[in-house]
């Protein structure tokens, strides 16, 4: 029988045991022959027995249904197991145990029609959402049947939603539950409950550690078990609902930390009440109050006297050209636009009625204090914030491979930038992230030179295009201990999915702010600080670069991130929103972010991409943690069936941990998720632990072993012989992004086209000449071997800079440039080679940004160097931006650096 390390989720686990239990049931039906039926009959009781294990903190097919499999398995009723299993495996597949009672008898009949494929969009939207409803109490089986009749007692026709109750015994039971189960939005905490599971010793380690771990669990006291479990759930799942019904006095339980308690009970059986609260959290999360009022807006009958002749559709319906627009997107698009901001609606610059509850909503779901919406993406996002934050002079430290869009932000606010080298990936020619060690460098440096007063933010992106993520809390913490008001600016455009995993939500900015915030009023937090400075008194650099560092309690959390919410959840193109959890934001940054966000934002916003933002939080917050352990499982599959496939080994290699990240950054040892010899490995540790982790819902794939460069592959390969569409290459990668859509049916089709192409490169060298042969090996070893070495950032030229620190003034530069006077082309293999073997000093004017890898490799004011000029000569790309391949390399003139006044402390303002 499979064991628990073999999968990388309990979700997935559990489908294929009910897929192998219908295959076994079936064949056992067709009466084989002896033998084969003795290896069914144990098989059929091995699958039964590992899925008793699950099945108790699941209320389909319920523990009722799933006796009465075993029993029909004990009498020999095969026929009737046979469908009986038949019918539970549709209905998990199908989901039609969420619409309809499944009925298991051989005689009774199933409306199968009402399965989900069948039915239309719209009679989807009609059918009230199913969810759970988690009971936790230490009860006999005739107690059991008494809460679950008198929780379902309650439910009437006019109930916004249908729930079913599941009941397990114990706290430990409840937080294995909630992490099993997705459909679970409500937890019942009854007095009760005992402490210890009776289920699999190795399933409650592997997952009782993201809530806290044994330990802890084991040291709680028996009176504190229920305001316990809310804590302890919250730290898993903290957009569920908890209803604590308790025998204590309300002076008791005051004093604990309720987590997600929505409402205590006290010693009452008031079943109509708690079904109600229930129902009403619930709704409190299907809000959606600006959707909502634009469908509202779509139906009422309206004279149009304002711009937009789109508007209600009727520059459309009107016309003889352009009907196919209208067929296309269909009547509602239109009937919801307009310039106006009444009629229910509201302004996103003015927010005052349902855009601002939507984003107050949102601030609830992904744990910041502010969230403001954005309708042209993640780049205005980030401009938003530097500008809101930075004034000319202030010193920004900036990982230099972040999106371009930082850089333009530095140039608009006029910052002293100093950029930050992530440590390279020669062998794979991409960088990985920023180490800390090199941050806390540059911050002790400009401390050493008097200039920490200047520093005013940290910008780092996490997680990285190619799924590098930071230990957030740790860098956060660590540069705080030098510079206690340091501001940081996450760009988490790709990581808004994180915040619905346990696993990933300890990762993001939100969540480390506010764990920080808490942690550094606590006295254990003032004690720890104040051993720690005793000990580094006298410490040099050294000393301070290799300790943890502890802020100060006096240290202020100033946190911001931005988030595509369209990258990696359920939102239109462009659709962002900017994320706010800084101590000083009231104080000190509220107007001027609202003045940047009047620069940037457009006055004729996009009410759909509005919409849609407030859609895609409602969605992530009813069913985000269901969508992104399936995303983990999509990716997961997709790295096991490459690694373990004997052809595609040949050609391609699934890039790990181990090769992304440098041991030293990886404290943990975990070098890969999943192991060929032996199975899944449990990635919590190295997400709790390591300096950096990968996300492995990014799946990179070395190509270079088909002799094809990975922009070739990308575009000549998958793109135009099987339609499969990519972002990112590099010059021997190509990344593969799963995301909440993907399926395993996708993953499935790519893995075929994979195999495919393994065969047909098989068959061309099966049929090679030896000169063939030879081409291909050299393109190979070319590929794999011989690789540019990834460049440092240079420098900043000393006419925009100071001379003691690296920082530089990107905005002289920038627009210098300008006058084409100041600015001269020079040929990469003529005359600028021989102008840099002339010891000439030679600085780039412009940004020089190819694509992959997509972030600049020079900025203006950039010292050029040789190492920088090898690279942009062995680049293979098609697209490099700012780079005039009829001119050359823009670079400026020596009288337009002798016109610029050099940089010194003294021009700072302090």
């Amino acid at each position: 029988m499979h064991s628990m390390n073999e999968y990388s989720s309990a979700i997935q686990l559990r489908s294929d045991r009910w897929s192998a239990l219908r295959e076994a049931t079936s064949a056992l039906n067709r009466d084989p022959v002896a033998r084969e039926k003795k290896l069914l009959i144990k098989k059929i009781e091995e699958l039964l027995q590992s899925l008793s294990i699950i099945e108790p903190y699941w209320a389909f097919p319920g523990m009722a249904a799933f006796d009465h499999l075993r029993r029909q398995m004990d009498h020999g009723s095969y026929e009737d197991l046979a469908f009986a299993v038949g019918r539970v495996t549709r209905a998990l597949t199908t989901g039609a145990y969420r619409r309809r009672h499944i009925p298991l008898e051989r005689d009774s009949i199933d409306h199968e029609e009402d399965d989900e494929a069948m039915l239309s969009p719209e009679a989807r939207a009609l059918s009230k959402p199913y969810f759970e409803v988690l009971i936790v109490d230490n009860v006999n089986e005739q107690q059991d049947r008494w809460l679950r009749t008198n929780m379902t007692r309650m439910r009437r026709p006019e109930d916004p939603f249908v729930y079913e109750p599941v009941v397990v015994h114990s706290l430990e039971d409840a937080l294995i539950a909630v992490l099993f189960n997705h459909n679970i939005q409500a937890i019942v905490v009854r007095p009760g409950l005992t402490l210890k599971s009776k289920t699999d010793q190795d399933i409650l380690t592997r997952y009782l550690a993201r809530a806290g771990g044994r330990e802890e669990i084991d040291a709680l006291a028996p009176e504190t078990y229920g305001p316990e479990l809310c804590r302890m759930v919250a730290k898993v799942r903290p957009e569920l609902d908890a209803y604590l019904i308790t025998e204590r006095s309300v002076e008791d339980i005051a004093g604990h930390d309720l987590g997600i308690c929505r409402r205590v009970f006290y010693n009452q059986e008031d079943f109509l009440e708690l079904h109600l609260n229930i129902l009403r959290g619930v709704q409190a999360r299907n809000k959606t109050p600006f959707f909502n009022a634009l469908v509202e807006y779509s139906k009422q009958p309206t004279g149009v006297f304002h711009a937009m002749p789109i508007s209600r559709g009727k520059s459309i319906s009107r016309s003889h050209w352009i009907q196919d627009m209208g067929a296309f997107y269909g009547p509602n698009i239109f009937l919801a636009e307009t310039s106006a901001t009444s009629g229910g609606l509201d302004s996103l610059l003015e927010p005052h009625g349902p855009i601002k509850e939507a984003q107050e909503l949102a601030a609830r779901a992904f744990g910041s204090k502010q969230t403001f919406f954005a309708t042209n993406g993640t780049s205005t996002c980030n401009k938003i914030v530097v500008q809101a934050l930075i004034k000319p002079g202030d010193i920004v430290l900036v990982d230099r491979d972040c999106h371009k869009s930082h850089h333009y932000g530095m140039v608009l606010a006029g910052a002293q930038v100093c950029y930050l080298d992530s440590y390279p990936l020669n062998e794979y020619s991409m960088y990985g992230a920023v180490p800390l060690r090199e941050i806390k460098k540059q911050l002790l440096d400009l401390k050493a030179a008097g200039k920490l007063d200047q520093v005013r933010m940290l910008l780092l992106t996490n997680c990285t295009f190619d799924g590098l993520v930071y230990n957030v809390e740790r860098v956060m913490e660590e540069c705080l201990a030098i510079k206690p008001d340091l501001i940081f600016l996450w760009d988490e455009a790709w990581f808004a999915f994180a915040r619905f995993s346990p696993t990933y939500r300890q990762r993001t900015a939100m969540n480390a702010a506010n764990v920080l915030r808490a942690r550094l009023k606590s006295e254990s937090h003032a004690r720890l600080y104040d051993a720690q400075q005793s000990l580094l008194k006298d410490a040099d650099e050294e000393l301070l670069l290799s300790t943890r560092l502890i802020p100060p309690p006096s240290a202020r959390v100033r946190v911001y991130g931005t988030q595509s919410t369209h990258k990696t959840l359920t939102s239109l193109r462009q659709g962002s929103m900017i994320h706010v959890n800084d101590q000083d934001f009231k104080g000190e940054v509220e107007q001027s972010f609202h003045e940047a966000y009047m620069t940037h934002t457009s006055t004729s916003p996009n009410y759909q991409i509005i919409a849609s933002l407030d859609v895609g939080r409602r969605q992530v917050e009813l069913e985000g943690f269901e969508f992104v352990q399936r995303q983990v499982e999509a990716a997961m599959s997709m790295r096991r069936a490459i690694s373990d496939h004997p052809l595609l080994q040949k050609y391609f290699k699934v890039l790990t941990a181990g090769d992304m990240i440098p041991e030293e950054h990886r404290e943990s040892g975990l070098t890969s998720y999943y192991d060929t010899e032996q199975g899944w490995t449990d990635m919590w540790d190295c997400w709790e632990q390591d300096e950096f982790s990968l996300d492995p819902t990014r799946v990179t794939l070395a190509v270079g072993g088909t002799g094809w460069d990975g922009d070739t592959f990308k575009t000549d390969i998958l793109m135009d012989k099987y339609g499969i569409q990519i972002n990112k290459t590099s010059r021997n990668t190509v990344l593969f992004m799963t995301n909440i859509g993907t399926t395993r049916s996708s993953v499935a089709y790519l893995i075929e086209v994979l195999v495919e192409i393994a065969k047909s490169l098989d068959e061309r060298l099966d049929d090679a000449s030896r000169m063939e042969r030879l081409g291909f090996e050299k393109r190979v070893s070319n590929l794999m071997e011989n690789f540019p070495p990834l460049p440092d950032f240079s420098r900043f030229h000393d006419a925009f800079r100071a001379e003691d620190t690296p920082e530089g003034d990107i905005r002289t530069a920038y627009y210098l440039s300008y006058d084409d006077d100041n600015c001269d082309y020079l040929e990469l293999d003529g005359s600028l080679k021989a102008a840099m073997e002339a010891g000439q000093t030679l600085v780039s004017a412009s940004f020089i940004i190819p694509y992959p890898p997509g972030f600049p490799i020079l900025v203006p004011g950039q010292v050029i160097s040789e190492e920088i000029l090898d690279f942009m000569r062995a680049l293979d790309v098609s697209e490099i931006h700012g780079y005039r391949p009829d001119l050359g390399l823009r670079v400026f003139t020596q009288g337009a650096l002798d016109s610029v006044k050099p940089k010194h402390l003294s021009d700072h303002p302090k």
